[in-house]
């Protein structure tokens, strides 16, 4: 299916900081979703395009608890719900393979760990972030995640929210550390 091929470069493109190509596939994604006229594929792309802005630390506006609920099936709805770091316990069966042990009191740094995909990987240290449970643990892997993969945007959100981390604990040398690594990234960062 088109669609599923422009959201997946959607995706790609925004990890990596291209806004302009991110929205294009975005847009081309929705044309095609949009002629079969099934809100439930319209809500599954608005998913995606969260997900990719939780992986960031982007606080964009994803589907809401009603418009998954209207939408969805269980299985929309729980993982709306895990974006917005509201998972139930009962979620955990009903979200996609990779962000199933991310539920419950066992999710954390050793449960992301365990994530192969570095997209999913990304995604589930935002929703950690989301919940207030980024140790440095979860940040370090997030940083080596996006760093591994050259993914730009979510590489200088990880990096910031280490340096503040640093700033907070007045570790000025982290700092100042973390800050050439933010200059290195940011370079050309304006595509």
């Amino acid at each position: 299916m088109n669609a599923r091929s422009s959201a997946d470069r959607a995706a790609l493109a925004w990890l990596e900081g291209n806004v302009r190509i991110e929205d294009a596939e975005y847009r081309r994604a929705l044309g095609e979703l949009s002629r079969t006229g099934q809100p439930a594929l319209v809500l599954r792309l608005a998913l995606l395009r969260c997900a990719a802005r939780v992986a960031t630390l982007e606080d964009m506006p994803c589907p809401t608890a009603e418009e998954a609920q209207r939408d969805g099936g269980p299985q929309e709805q729980a993982y709306a719900r895990y974006l917005r770091g509201q998972a139930l316990a009962t979620d955990g069966a009903l979200l996609p393979v990779a962000h199933r042990d991310m539920v419950g009191p066992a999710s954390g740094g050793s449960a992301l760990a365990r994530i192969e995909d570095p997209q999913s990987r990304l995604i589930a240290a935002g929703v950690l972030f989301r919940q207030g449970r980024a140790d440095p643990q979860v940040i370090a892997q997030a940083i080596d995640t996006a760093s591994a993969q050259g993914w730009r945007r979510p590489l200088l959100a990880w990096l910031r929210v280490d340096q503040e981390r640093a700033r907070v604990a007045g570790a000025a040398d982290e700092v100042a550390r973390l800050q050439r690594r933010i200059d290195i990234v940011g370079q050309d960062a304006g595509r």
